[in-house]
């Protein structure tokens, strides 16, 4: 559940985020069924999206049973679910350390203007790291930058100094 919060929060469609917002309660089968879907995020154009974890041998048949009667209770009232997979273990390692940027403090700041120019055409990260300056303090401007979405980098691939990164606007522009 932690790793699917990570991945909401830097969802830029996403804009709020809570733990087990609901429960729902129904009779089937003349018994009482209640299930609270674990997270609920508010997305942009005022929809929402429940979802519910799998645990990571996949999920129970239970849980299976249930997630259509939620799905539908979303549907009726606008809503989307989604029973979420355990995601690929390389954008799990990928997201959890950029997350460690995800702090204001880290922001690119005086860096800012500077990363979309070196990040303007695709290229390492090592090589415009250097190019701008003191390593040690551009890295967690670039971090930062990558987990809040103004930088871009393939997440499915292991994260390393070496790895592409680009503007994210320069690409959107370009398509």
């Amino acid at each position: 559940m932690r790793t699917q919060l990570m991945l909401l929060d830097r969802d830029p469609a996403v804009v709020a985020l809570a733990c087990r917002p609901v429960e729902l309660v129904w009779r089937q089968d003349g018994r009482v069924v209640a299930h609270a879907p674990q997270l609920m995020a508010r997305l942009q154009d005022g929809s929402g999206l429940l979802l519910d974890c799998a645990g990571c041998s996949g999920s129970s048949a239970r849980l299976e049973e249930r997630a259509w009667v939620v799905a539908a209770a979303a549907e009726a009232v606008g809503w989307s679910y989604r029973l979420a997979a355990p995601p690929d273990p390389v954008l799990v390692a990928n997201v959890r350390w950029l997350a460690g940027y995800r702090h204001p403090r880290y922001a690119a700041g005086q860096w800012m203007p500077a990363l979309v120019e070196v990040f303007s055409s695709p290229r390492p990260a090592v090589e415009a790291v250097r190019e701008l300056g003191d390593p040690i303090a551009v890295w967690p401007a670039v971090f930062h930058a990558l987990w809040s979405g103004v930088l871009r980098v393939r997440l499915d691939e292991p994260l390393h100094e070496r790895a592409v990164v680009s503007v994210v606007w320069q690409e959107a522009g370009a398509a």
